[in-house]
């Protein structure tokens, strides 16, 4: 399938558990989630859950001390309620059992700009000179990190959320048609053009 082997270049690839050093702090985006489901009782993920179960599991077995999880609503108005993308992520997080000591929250940022850029804010009041594991869907990784860097916060990139899936070398892999492949096709291009539109203005 040809989209995947375009996702499959453009993704950051994973990085296994086994082989990730220690980090203080994993700073963890958020846009995972959908805000506008009703009843609104409990969380909704979209897509790329693994994005905050994933760096759970990593504090579960200390390779993370402390979370900060950055987002706010994503939206110009948030009409249902006032919790914020990231608010919703940690409450995840609470109900594994993880306290409230270790996370921290940034919870105005609206794109991925404002997501380094205030994130980098609070990592100087809260955790300077401190490591940090920057964690988001493998496709959005590359702008992500620019951002970061951009911001200087220097980050080791800890990729979930993989849109593409492990390459077949049999006939129908390449030739037969895939019901996924406009969706994937959709979320690259999008990709594509916002990281380009970072670029020209000057966000990497």
């Amino acid at each position: 399938m040809i989209v995947n082997e375009a996702i499959r270049a453009w993704e950051i690839s994973v990085t296994p558990i086994a082989d990730l050093a220690p980090h203080d702090v994993a700073v963890v985006l958020t846009g995972v989630t959908d805000t506008e489901r009703e009843p609104q009782d409990r969380v909704y993920f979209a897509k790329g859950a693994d994005r905050i179960l994933h760096p759970l599991q990593l504090y579960k077995i200390g390779k993370i001390k402390y979370f900060l999880i950055s987002g706010g609503s994503g939206q110009l108005v948030n009409r249902n309620k006032n919790e914020s993308e990231a608010e919703e992520l940690a409450s995840i997080l609470k109900l594994a059992g993880v306290p409230d000591s270790v996370i921290v929250l940034e919870n105005k940022s609206r794109n991925t700009h404002e997501n380094a850029l205030f994130s980098a804010k609070v990592l100087e009041k809260r955790f300077p000179g401190k490591s940090y594991l920057l964690v988001t869907s493998a496709f959005h990784m590359r702008r992500a990190k620019g951002c970061f860097e951009k911001a200087n916060v220097p980050v080791t990139v800890f990729t979930t959320d993989f849109y593409s899936s492990g390459r077949k070398w049999t006939p129908d892999y390449w030739l037969l048609p895939s019901e996924s492949a406009l969706g994937k096709w959709s979320t690259l291009w999008h990709e594509w053009i916002g990281y380009i539109s970072y670029w020209v203005a000057g966000y990497l």
